[in-house]
This record gives C-alpha cells, sequence and structure tokens, in this order.
C-alpha cells in the first residue's frame, strides 16, 4: 500500500533524460520537486551500451552510465526521487493528485516525461540480441555499423528514412517488409527514395524466423509467407522500425494525446493548465537523448513561469 503524500511544488513523472532535466531546472528554479522513476528508472539509454552524440562526452558514454549520473546530479541539488509509477493524474481546486503504486503525491504543477518504447517483434532471439547488433535507432547506433552489411525490418517512412541514414555507414541495406510491394505504409516519395539508393535493397512478403548469433548477431533466418520457403542473410546489424508507442496510458482519461497516444502540446503545455510535457512522450519524431533533455527544460521554465503567476 502507498505510504504517506509528497507535497511539492512540481512533481515530475519519468526518469529518462526529459524527468531528470526537468527536475535539475524546476529545483535550480527554487521550486521543491519530486520525481517519480517509474518501471524502468532510466529509461531506454538503460538499454544503450554506447552514447557519442550526447555533448560533453568526447570520449562517449554508457547509456546507463550516463543516466546514474543524471539521478546523482538531480538528486545532489534537491530532488526526492520515489520508486514506482504514477497510475493516474487527478486535478484539483489547489493543483494535481497524483495516484501511484507507491507513494500518493500532491503538486502544484506536473511534468510528464514517461518517455516513449519502440516496438518490438517479440522474438527471443530479439531479445538476447538487443544492444548486440540489434537495436530501434538508426540515428543513434548507425555510426557503429561503418562498413558492414546491416537489415532494417519495417514498412513505415520512420524505415525508409532509417535505411537511408544507415545508407551513409553500413556496405549495404536491406528492408525487409512483411507485405508485398503494394503494402508499403511509406509514402511514395519516401519509398521512392529509398529504391533509388544504390545501396538499399528490399525483401517483400519477408517474415523474421530467426535472428542468429551468439554473442552478436550473425545474420537473420527469414520466411516468405508467400511461398514458404525459408532463407538466411549474414548481416551484422538490424534495425527494427516498426514504431513506438508512447507510456501515456495512465493519463489520457486527463491528456489530450493524438491517434497513437502521443500527448498534444504546444511547446511542453499540454490542454490541461498546470501539467506539461517533455521527452519522447510528446516527440514522434526526433526521439534523441539530448533533444529530451532539452524539453525537459523548457517543461520546467514552462512550469516555472505558471507558478509565477499564481
Amino acid at each position: 500500500m502507498p505510504n504517506e503524500t509528497i507535497k511539492t511544488d512540481i512533481a515530475v513523472i519519468g526518469s529518462g533524460p526529459a524527468g531528470y532535466s526537468a527536475a535539475v531546472y524546476a529545483v535550480r528554479a527554487g521550486f521543491s520537486v519530486a520525481l517519480w522513476m517509474g518501471p524502468e528508472p532510466g529509461g531506454q539509454l538503460t538499454t544503450t551500451n554506447e552514447v557519442e552524440n550526447f555533448l560533453g562526452f568526447p570520449e562517449g558514454i554508457r547509456g546507463p552510465e550516463l543516466m546514474e549520473r543524471s539521478k546523482k546530479q538531480a538528486e545532489r541539488l534537491g530532488a526526492k526521487l520515489v520508486s514506482g509509477s504514477v497510475t493516474k493524474i487527478v486535478k484539483t481546486d489547489s493543483g494535481f493528485k497524483l495516484e501511484s503504486d507507491s507513494q500518493l503525491g500532491e503538486a502544484r504543477a506536473v511534468i510528464i516525461a514517461t518517455g516513449a518504447v519502440a516496438k518490438w517483434l517479440d522474438i527471443p532471439s530479439e531479445t538476447r540480441l538487443r544492444g548486440r547488433g540489434i537495436s530501434g535507432c538508426a540515428t543513434c547506433d548507425g555510426f557503429f555499423f561503418r562498413g558492414k552489411k546491416v537489415a532494417v525490418i519495417g514498412a513505415g517512412d520512420v524505415a525508409m528514412e532509417d535505411a537511408q541514414t544507415l545508407s551513409n555507414f553500413a556496405e549495404s541495406v536491406i528492408v525487409i517488409v512483411r507485405k508485398s510491394e503494394s503494402g508499403v505504409r511509406a509514402s511514395k516519395a519516401m519509398f521512392d527514395r529509398a529504391k533509388s539508393n544504390p545501396k538499399i535493397s528490399f525483401m517483400f512478403s519477408t517474415e523474421i524466423d530467426e535472428f542468429l548469433g551468439d554473442q552478436k548477431l550473425t545474420g537473420i533466418r527469414a520466411k516468405n509467407n508467400v511461398t514458404g520457403e525459408m532463407s538466411e542473410l549474414a548481416v551484422e546489424g538490424a534495425f527494427i522500425a516498426v514504431g513506438h508507442k508512447p507510456n501515456t496510458e495512465a493519463f489520457r482519461d486527463l491528456i489530450d494525446c493524438d491517434e497513437e497516444g502521443y500527448i498534444k502540446a504546444q511547446g511542453t503545455k499540454t490542454n490541461v493548465l498546470g501539467v506539461f510535457a517533455a521527452g519522447d512522450v510528446a516527440d514522434r519524431v526526433y526521439r534523441q537523448a539530448i533533444t529530451s533533455a532539452g524539453t525537459g527544460c523548457m517543461a520546467a521554465l514552462d512550469a516555472k513561469k505558471w507558478l509565477e503567476t499564481k
């Protein structure tokens, strides 16, 4: 059962780059801050081996270490870190109540920074090799596959864009599409651009049967879902591009979200005064650690301005 209610000026929900950044800026602005860390403290970066595109780390840094440093920074400055997840936000006359599976909360303003998770194929070998050749972010990890053969699994604009990004590094890119060519969901312009790239080829009507490799990815066993024929592809990288799922289920009865669940925000402001959104939970375009940290800062400053008017 939840313990005593935590009362604070600003409640931050989520502990990725956006959440920690929001907490740091809010505390530095002179507000009391409680941060609910969620079911996966540190977010997606805790599964990222190397981060080389976050400013300030010329030698690169491991994702878990970056998040641990961010956590310590927020805590040292005075943010109260709370284990557990917020399951509902209730608007009250004086602010907001936070229902939680750990400690309840009351806050004058709320910053939602619960992020989004990549959709995966749910193949056991995929889980085992994730971060060892299998990735959900071509922009983040494409650099590590310079001169190698890689595959992209997906049929939408993101898959086509990932293939283009990877073609700047990889020797070759094969896009694996579950449906026929006529079933590609990407826009015609994006699809035509990918088809015209000499480094990019396609396999249609094909599903992943298994990812191959012991300690790292060495190939893919694929099945043609029309003929039933099995084949093996020698690749060292596989990028899953079948979409992302924003973690907004707990807030959709209060906050306006789009058809995919991303929070609709003007800057960081939601449709509810006093509730702000930061990071991937409202970002379907960039989804980078550094952009998430930036919007965390923005959300804290927006919350500061709003609280100062009350």
